[in-house]
């Protein structure tokens, strides 16, 4: 019984913390939440809505690895590096998704930053990946063709 006891004393102890830092440091706890970008039905409104632009230019600087083939869409690895200096976000979208910006990662220090993400990502359909990297106010892309079997965004 003392150890029942002992282990519902510090998981209140615990909940407790965790309640009072994200009362104080909420920024801490929660991720930017660019919610009308998510929400974007295409391509160009994501990109406007995420970063203040939308024309991207192609470019050979950046490498996206992902399937061919994915026999499942629920779980597609992806990989993007990006050899463009200074590099301040890397977002991936799945064009033909029912909302197509997947992630967006934002790099604190530019000078410092590696341009390389791995994820993993939902498609409901055969589609472009695009990989499109801030860096120095513009913006750059690459894209790569992913088929799609069985579709992992509830299709």
């Amino acid at each position: 019984m003392a150890m029942k006891r002992r282990n519902f004393i510090q998981g209140t102890l615990t909940g407790g913390a965790v309640a009072v830092g994200a009362t104080l440091f909420p920024h801490a706890l929660f991720a930017e939440w660019p919610q009308t970008a998510f929400e974007a039905k295409d391509v160009a409104s994501a990109l406007q809505a995420l970063l203040g632009i939308s024309d991207a230019t192609d470019s050979a600087d950046i490498e996206i690895k992902a399937p061919d083939i994915a026999e499942n869409g629920a779980v597609v690895p992806i990989q993007v590096t990006s050899t463009i200096a200074n590099i301040e976000s890397i977002s991936i979208i799945a064009e033909k998704n029912p909302v197509p910006l997947i992630a967006s990662f934002k790099f604190p220090d530019p000078a410092m930053a590696d341009g390389f993400v791995s994820t993993r990502i939902k498609m409901g359909t055969t589609s472009n990946v695009v990989a499109v990297v801030q860096a120095g106010g513009k913006l750059f892309k690459a894209a790569k063709e992913v088929k799609v079997t069985i579709g992992g965004c509830g299709g």
